[in-house]
């Protein structure tokens, strides 16, 4: 079996469900983000922009008299847990390496420390280091990066290139021989 690919984890219907909360243009927007960033530190872009996706997948919808409540959010967030466990099990049912989809679940994990009582800057691997600095660089306050909007069409879109551009990659490293 072929790379599983940004393609066939968005279209998986684990996947929707849960980027619909997130929200998609931040998760896609992230991706590209977490892309650009692992190919200037030598990191697996694959791997970076699978877990940039997915890094979101364990928002909960906190909401109070019809609006999203932020602060209860925060106190209770734990979604970085959540989704490193729905990152893996999605992988693992798309067919993914099992070492890949555990480094992408342990990023998912580790790419907030909003719910530790400690930070996590000194200890992170550089892939889980570029997922959290993605992610950092499409934040807004209050949450707001997570209302953005992007049609399916659009993201669809998006996550083709992205993925033509990790097969270019890896194409360049590993030329074949004639």
């Amino acid at each position: 079996m072929g790379r599983v690919t940004l393609v066939d984890v968005f279209k998986h219907r684990i996947t929707q469900k849960y980027l619909q909360r997130s929200g998609i243009h931040h998760a896609v927007t992230v991706a590209g983000y977490a892309f650009d960033m692992a190919v200037e530190k030598g990191v697996d872009p694959d791997l970076a922009a699978k877990s940039a996706l997915l890094h979101d997948m364990g928002h909960y919808e906190w909401y109070r008299d019809g609006k999203w409540d932020y602060d209860e959010y925060r106190r209770h967030d734990i979604h970085a847990i959540k989704g490193a466990e729905r990152a893996h099990k999605l992988l693992i049912r798309l067919g993914e390496d099992r070492l890949t989809a555990k480094e992408v679940s342990v990023a998912v994990l580790l790419h907030t420390d909003s719910y530790l009582p400690f930070g996590l800057d000194e200890k992170r691997t550089p892939l889980q280091h570029v997922v959290a600095k993605a992610d950092e660089k499409d934040e807004q306050p209050m949450g707001l990066h997570h209302y953005k909007e992007m049609d399916k069409s659009e993201a669809l879109r998006r996550l083709h290139e992205l993925d033509q551009r990790i097969e270019a990659y890896f194409d360049d490293r590993n030329p074949k021989s004639g």
